[in-house]
């Protein structure tokens, strides 16, 4: 099909023989909907995303691979990273939805073109960082205690505030500990 030929080779961004060299991160930015691949801390290649919706939203914060899968199950495309987020599973994946991307349209998780998610999957190691900032829709503010051992939405800003003003704090991955 001719449209399928253009939009691979015109509007798709060209695909990277080799991937990255150095310590891979992931940088998500809910704002912009898109993800970065960083390779020794300089973007690699960035991608569009579809990030959650406001009644469902993405989890701001840092965290890690902590698995992968080909063809995870119905809905999640042809490959699935997922993250140690403390109260949901939450992950970037492929889509069967490909009109989804760039948009707020989610239940949380990062849709992926598969084409892209395909790309990244053999360069993200179990253990990559991930790093998800921007707007936090659907954050309400701090209307609970926190205390050892709460996990949640607000822990990770909190701890995201606090690296901001300075404080030694490792990872922003809304776990109080």
């Amino acid at each position: 099909n001719a449209l399928a030929l253009l939009y691979e080779n015109v509007v798709s961004p060209q695909k990277h023989k080799e991937g990255p060299q150095g310590k891979v991160t992931i940088l998500v930015d809910l704002n912009k909907h898109q993800l970065h691949i960083l390779d020794d801390g300089k973007v690699f290649k960035t991608y569009p995303i579809a990030v959650g919706k406001p009644k469902t939203p993405s989890p701001a914060g840092e965290y890690k691979i902590v698995h992968k899968a080909i063809n995870w199950g119905t809905g999640f495309g042809t490959r699935w990273l997922g993250l140690n987020v403390p109260w949901g599973i939450y992950g970037i994946h492929g889509t069967n939805n490909p009109g989804s991307i760039g948009r707020a349209a989610s239940h949380g998780c990062f849709r992926m073109f598969n084409r892209d998610v395909e790309e990244i999957y053999p360069w993200v190691p179990i253990g990559t960082r991930v790093i998800i900032t921007g707007y936090t829709p659907g954050f309400k503010g701090f209307n609970r205690p926190l205390k050892m051992n709460s996990s949640g939405q607000d822990v990770a800003v909190l701890q995201y505030r606090l690296k901001e003003l300075g404080f030694n704090v490792d990872y922003a991955d809304g776990r109080y500990g």
